[in-house]
């Protein structure tokens, strides 16, 4: 059962998907939050598995408050929902911890399989969108870190081709096709990077590799 928080300081947003994931056995809402500070006092009162968060709010908006529930240690994975593809409040909450967005007028089925993807610890943003939104705000990268650095040189070549084939928008499948490799091995290579950069999903590991000039913007 994976539990929900919806965020969103409109009710009948909230109403709609609520009666939505709860048409779904496997999907449970927990918990609803109006702000952003009320979201995050939730999150860590409901240890909800998912919270999907509205960007603009009165008040606290859903980029500090996924920052804040990011950096409190919780289990919590945050799923953004904006109004624009390429909202740069989209990619700041990317940036404070989320593990993805989507449009708010995505289809039903879009919504659901993104909320059970974030949960499995997996992004929710088609690969092409990802290298789209990050190439639209590039001037916004400052630059790594020596922490980041020291974490780079962690890596092997081969986990370094993998991390860049990650943000190139590539997955798994066309990854394991292009380096001849098993899918499986794939999976390996991806668990061990995220370790060793420290990142929770692959989202966070594309952000790295433009961070540290592994990859750079087309």
């Amino acid at each position: 059962m994976t539990t929900v928080l919806i965020v969103d300081d409109q009710a009948l947003q909230r109403l709609g998907f609520s009666m939505l994931l709860e048409q779904h056995p496997d999907l449970t809402v927990i918990g609803e939050a109006t702000h952003g500070a009320e979201a995050v006092r939730k999150a860590a009162e409901l240890k909800p598995d998912v919270v999907l968060m509205d960007v603009r709010m009165p008040g606290m908006d859903g980029i500090e408050a996924t920052r804040r529930i990011i950096e409190s240690g919780g289990r919590s994975r945050i799923l953004v929902l904006t109004t624009f593809d390429l909202d740069e409040y989209a990619y700041d909450a990317l940036r404070a911890g989320a593990s993805g967005f989507l449009l708010k007028d995505a289809l039903p089925d879009e919504l659901v399989a993104g909320i059970r993807a974030v949960a499995a610890g997996d992004s929710v943003i088609a690969p092409g969108l990802t290298r789209k939104l990050i190439d639209a705000f590039t001037s916004h990268l400052p630059g790594h870190t020596l922490e980041q650095q020291r974490q780079l040189a962690r890596l092997t070549n081969r986990e370094r081709e993998v991390l860049t084939a990650i943000a190139t928008g590539l997955t798994n499948t066309q990854i394991a096709e292009r380096l001849s490799l098993a899918e499986s091995t794939v999976k390996s290579h991806v668990s061990s990077i995220l370790t060793k950069i420290g990142v929770r999903d692959r989202v966070q590991a594309v952000i790295f590799a433009y961070d540290t000039g592994l990859v750079r913007p087309a």
